[in-house]
């Protein structure tokens, strides 16, 4: 099965070390980051698709994609 997460966070190390940790737990990352104003919380935000293929599981929406 092939899953996919959309990560975001705050324009900040935090999110670096979210999508690194992603990577190193396997996943691919899926087409360019985005980065947008959050105009509630006055900060820049970023985004990063990534994608993850599974061998011998069935997908399942109850599923935790980040515990895969």
């Amino acid at each position: 099965m092939k899953l996919y997460r959309l990560l975001t966070g705050p324009d900040d190390s935090s999110f670096c070390h979210k999508v690194t940790a992603a990577l190193n737990k396997g996943w691919d990352l899926h087409g360019s980051p985005t980065y947008a104003f959050n105009a509630t919380t006055g900060l820049m935000q970023c985004g990063q698709a990534v994608t993850k293929t599974v061998h011998g599981k069935e997908y399942d929406p109850e599923m935790k994609l980040g515990e895969q």
